[in-house]
């Protein structure tokens, strides 16, 4: 079966901060699609420069080293290589600078090949979800402390929520722990999916069971993704707020 795919995105400032440190991208080559989220750290202008830095070199990485005769097992290899790539030369840039010394970011994708699979891949807690039939799955891991409990079972998945490590990283673009790459999922397509690329800013504020609600709701993946973005906001979220929303569309 064929697929298309319709794409929204928005990236707010938000009402608390000064600039906004998310990047997000939309590359769509003519045998290969890449939606990307970065949220940047490290104060001044560095995290913005890293988000930005992650959302250049990752796809520039999977257009050059996609060739469309790989294997899925070769294809995971290069996104895996992409996000390396990225963290090295982010890692290089503040090792230069003074002033990008702590810069980091965290990045999620979707990469589809127009082909019948989608592949996701992340680091740090910007999230990839998956929309289909009204429920939502989360397809990525946080790299956070507050995970970290859970998956030690030291905490419940209710308690890391609002625990106090929620937000604080142990793995993301400009550190070491980011080692040979993430794992990479491989999602089979369905007609009427929608993948769901975001920040923290969103899913902090935003409960999952209301997502899967709105966002199965919505025909407009443009439209979806501006009112994503304002519902955070008028949740109360107190950071930048960025989504990318991707239909999933049989042709």
């Amino acid at each position: 079966m064929a697929f298309m795919l319709n794409i929204g995105k928005c990236s707010l400032l938000g009402n608390y901060r000064e600039n906004n440190e998310d990047s997000i991208e939309v590359r769509q080559f003519p045998d290969l699609t890449v939606g990307i989220v970065a949220d940047g750290m490290g104060g001044q202008a560095a995290g913005e420069i890293a988000s930005k830095r992650a959302v250049e070199i990752a796809p520039r990485e999977l257009r050059k080293n996609l060739s469309p005769n790989l294997n899925p097992e070769a294809v995971n290899a290069v996104i895996r290589r992409a996000i390396v790539q990225a963290n090295e030369e982010i890692m290089a840039m503040g090792a230069l600078d003074k002033d990008m010394k702590n810069m980091g970011t965290t990045v999620v994708m979707a990469i589809w090949r127009k082909g019948s699979e989608m592949y996701v891949a992340g680091v740090g807690d910007s999230r990839a979800y998956l929309i289909r039939n009204r429920k939502i799955q989360q397809l990525t891991v946080d790299h956070s402390l507050a995970q970290a409990l859970v998956e030690a079972r030291t905490i419940s998945p209710a308690e890391a929520k609002d625990h106090r490590f929620r937000n604080v990283l142990w793995k993301y673009l400009g550190s070491k722990e980011v080692g040979e790459g993430p794992d990479v999922g491989v999602i089979p397509l369905q007609g009427g999916d929608r993948f769901l690329l975001c920040t923290d800013g969103l899913t902090g504020v935003v409960p999952d069971e209301q997502l899967a609600t709105f966002i199965s709701e919505q025909t407009d993946v443009q439209a979806c993704a501006e009112a994503l973005g304002q519902i955070a906001l008028d949740q109360g979220s107190r950071d930048n707020v960025s989504c990318i929303v991707i239909e999933v569309v049989e042709s």
